[in-house]
Formats: structure tokens, C-alpha cells, sequence
């Protein structure tokens, strides 16, 4: 039975949140930022595709995905093996009739994309965060999905580096015209092909994207760092999803440096992690992760952690029910903190997790207006404004939380989402359904961001208001 305190905290939270927004400071928003191009999947077109390309071949690929996408077949039963799971992947697509095909599929909506983008609309275009952002194409369609408000990109001028909207960038020789395009195919909850039936709604992404699969870092990011990282309080870092392990060393050396220096200056930083197919890529993001304050992931992405740790028949608990196992997930999480991370945060379908090494209701609240911020990307396909955040507030919370909250109340003697474990402070929220999404991707980044900067906002204006 769900605590019936929740919608009241839900409320509390929400104006706790939206009053001190401006005490976060600054964020550094890097590395990966492309264009989304989303297909809204139809039964009758996919199977009619799966049928031309050979069924038995796609479903043979349908059941475990390849590590790149070299053919149409592949595709097509990478698509279904996330329909069949109910669960999100990304893998990179590496021929380019392929990318032909996929071009003359088509789509319905052209949305900004990429974790950096999603993140600097949210934070800087809604919440009216400051960032700076890396974008390392600023062609003419890219600049154009970036919202008004304090988003800026690094630039070089006279020798001197400024910060200036997106939008604003010219220069170089001009922008360049080729985008990184990520191709989404959604599907709701229900969607059936070929027999096979979505337990949950979700997407499949095609990525032909030649600029963050080798994780271009520009110039100004480069030469400016030092620079721009004097001018930041948080930073959140992503996109190493697409590295290889014949691609990944340059880039984690320039990586290196950045956490480095953020370090040095005291910069929280964030890592959002994503589905990254290449294990030696994950276990280089492992011997990162002490370097992070926080890092943020959902069931695939912490099944996949703990496959690198030689934990896999914890990474199989982690992906045998849904919602995830709690209990499952609270051990990983332990196994991740053990590496000297200070604040792990979890999230699936139906509630959130933080496992924290410090203390107060902050993070709980953090997570409570992350949810809210979900839900309104769900209901919406976007989250346009705080009014519309706010009319969230309305949408019921998911009883499929209940027996995870009952489970954590007996063990650890929960109350009102903390509790203790093993020296840490765990907070769980159980978060706002949408029976019908209009779209998912992206959902992980707002939750994320929303509840790592909402979680500073909070800390800073309570040291604020002590002083």
C-alpha cells in the first residue's frame, strides 16, 4: 500500500525546487549533442519491412543485439528486440545504405537530440539555468532546435574566448551543413508484430552519427577549459555510449584532463550513463567513475556495469522483472558506491532510487521534481515550461511502486522515501505514470538533470539562507 503522504510531498517538493533554481550556478553540459529524427513504429509497415528484408534472418537478429548495425535485417530486428523487451537501445549504424534506407523510411518530428542538447533545453531554455554546452556540429539545423534562454556555446574571438547563444555561432568558415542524426523508432505499450507484444512503451535509435560515435571535442573546448570551468558550479558529462575500443583512447585522454581540472576547481560532476555496447568502453568508464560525484543510470545500464564487474548473474536479476528488482538494484548500487562514487542515482519504470553518502531530505525532494519533469515529457513529447510541470502534479502516481515501497519500509525502515543502509543514505520515490506517453526518448536525460541540479539548487539555498 503506497504511502499516502506522497502526493503532499510531491507538491512540497515542486515548490521547494522551483524556488531555488537559482542557487544551482552554472552548469557544464558535455559532450554529445545531434538531432533526433523520430518514426512513430505502425504494425502493418514494420512487418510488410521485416517480410521484404527476409523474416527468419531478422529474427535472428531479434534476440540479442550486434554490436554496430552493418545491414537493413539487423536494423529491423534490432528494432524488434526492443520492442520484444520492452526496452530502450541505441547501437551505431555503420553502412551507408543503411543509413540510405532508414533516410528514405522517413520520420514524423524533428526534435533536438543527444544528452547535451536535451539537458541545455531543459536547463538553460525552462529552468533558466546557465550552461554551456558542447556542440560539436553547429550546422544551421542543429543551432536551430536550441531554445532562448541562458545557453551558450564556447567561442573564440580576437584570441578571446566568449560565450555566446548557440544560435549566434558563426564563424570558422561558416557552419557546417552535415548534422549528426540520430533515427528513433517509438513504439506505446501494447504494440504487437509478429506475434511478439511490448510489455512497455519504448524506442529503438539508429545512430548515423560520425561526430560523437568518435567523441569530437571542439577546438574551443580544448584550448578554453580551464577557462570555462572557472565559470561553472556543476558539470554533467555524457556521451561515450558509441566509443569503441579502437576509438576510445584519444578522447578519454581529453576526458581525463576535463574531470581534472573540475576537480581541482571543486566542480561536482554528474556522469549520465547510456547503453554502451563495447565492454572495454565500460570498463574504462568504471576506472573513471571515482572521478565523478554522482552518476545516473536505468536497469540495461546498470546490468551492463555489473557484467564488466564479473557480477552476472546480478546483472540478469537486474533485467528479470519490471519494475527492476530492488533489491537487486540496491546491491549493485553498493557494488558502484564501494568505487568511491558519492551519489548513485537509479531509474526505472515506476520508481527512482539515490543512494547517497551523505544525508538530508534535499535528495528525495531532487527526485520528486524529477519525476514531475518526466511525466511532463511523457504526457507532452517536450517539456515546454514550468506551468506545464506544474499541471503534472495531477497525474497519479503509479501503484506498481507499492510492493518495492513496502519491501524497503520492512527492511530498512523506510519512512517518507529514507532510509539507512550500510553507512548510506538511501531515497526511493515512486513516480508519476502516463498511461500514454507521446514519447520517451530523452525522459532518462530530464530526469537525470533535473534531479542532480534540482539536488545542488536545494543544498546551495539552504547554505544560502544559513549565512
Amino acid at each position: 500500500m503506497m504511502n499516502p503522504n506522497w502526493d503532499k510531498l510531491y507538491a512540497s517538493a515542486f515548490e521547494r525546487v522551483r524556488a531555488n533554481l537559482g542557487n544551482a550556478g552554472s552548469v557544464l553540459l558535455a559532450y554529445n549533442t545531434n538531432v533526433d529524427v523520430l518514426r512513430y513504429l505502425r504494425r502493418d509497415d514494420l512487418e510488410e519491412r521485416i517480410e521484404r528484408a527476409g523474416r527468419d534472418e531478422v529474427l535472428g537478429y531479434s534476440s540479442e543485439l550486434p554490436e554496430m548495425i552493418k545491414s537493413v535485417p539487423q536494423l529491423l530486428g534490432s528494432i524488434l528486440w526492443s520492442v520484444r523487451q520492452g526496452k530502450a537501445a541505441e547501437l551505431f549504424v555503420g553502412s551507408c545504405r543503411v543509413r540510405f534506407y532508414m533516410k528514405r523510411w522517413g520520420w514524423d518530428e524533428v526534435r533536438m537530440g543527444g544528452q547535451v542538447g536535451i539537458m541545455a533545453n531543459l536547463l538553460g531554455g525552462v529552468y533558466g539555468v546557465p550552461v554551456v554546452a558542447h556542440v560539436p556540429q553547429l550546422s544551421r539545423l542543429q543551432t536551430g532546435l536550441f531554445r532562448e534562454g541562458p545557453i551558450y556555446v564556447p567561442k573564440f574571438e580576437n584570441g578571446e574566448l566568449k560565450l555566446v547563444h548557440p544560435k549566434k555561432f558563426s564563424g570558422h568558415g561558416g557552419w557546417e551543413e552535415d548534422s549528426p542524426i540520430h533515427y528513433i523508432y517509438e513504439f506505446p505499450r501494447g504494440f504487437r508484430v509478429l506475434g511478439f507484444e511490448a510489455p512497455r512503451e519504448n524506442r529503438f535509435i539508429a545512430s548515423a552519427d560520425d561526430y560523437n560515435t568518435a567523441l569530437v571535442i571542439r577546438d574551443e573546448f580544448r584550448e578554453g577549459f580551464d577557462e570555462i570551468a572557472a565559470g561553472v558550479g556543476l558539470a554533467i558529462i555524457s556521451g561515450f555510449q558509441a566509443l569503441t575500443e579502437d576509438t576510445y583512447r584519444e578522447p578519454f585522454g581529453v576526458v581525463k584532463e576535463h574531470l581534472r581540472v573540475l576537480s581541482e576547481r571543486e566542480v561536482p560532476a554528474h556522469l549520465e550513463l547510456a547503453f554502451t555496447p563495447d565492454e572495454t568502453v565500460r570498463r574504462e568508464i568504471l576506472r573513471l567513475l571515482p572521478m565523478f560525484w554522482s552518476v545516473g543510470l536505468n536497469e540495461v545500464e546498470l546490468a551492463s556495469v555489473m557484467e564488466v564487474m564479473n557480477e552476472r548473474d546480478l546483472a540478469e536479476k537486474l533485467l528479470s522483472s519490471d519494475p527492476a528488482d530492488a533489491d537487486a538494484v540496491i546491491e549493485a548500487m553498493l557494488k558502484l558506491a564501494a568505487l568511491g562514487v558519492r551519489r548513485i542515482h537509479f531509474h526505472t519504470y515506476g520508481y527512482y532510487l539515490a543512494l547517497t553518502a551523505y544525508r538530508g531530505e534535499f535528495v528525495r525532494d531532487a527526485l520528486l521534481f524529477a519525476a514531475l519533469t518526466a511525466a511532463t515529457k511523457a504526457r507532452l513529447g517536450d517539456v515546454p515550461s514550468m506551468e506545464e510541470v506544474a499541471k503534472s502534479l495531477k497525474v497519479p502516481v503509479g501503484g506498481m511502486a507499492g510492493p518495492v515501497e513496502e519491501a524497503l519500509t520492512k527492511e530498512y525502515g523506510m519512512k517518507d522515501g529514507i532510509a539507512e543502509i550500510n553507512g548510506y543514505q538511501l531515497a526511493f520515490v515512486p513516480t508519476k505514470i502516463v498511461e500514454r506517453p507521446k514519447s520517451t526518448v530523452g525522459i532518462g536525460d530530464t530526469i537525470s538533470s533535473s534531479a542532480f541540479v534540482g539536488e545542488f539548487a536545494l543544498r546551495r539555498g539552504t547554505q544560502m539562507k544559513r549565512l
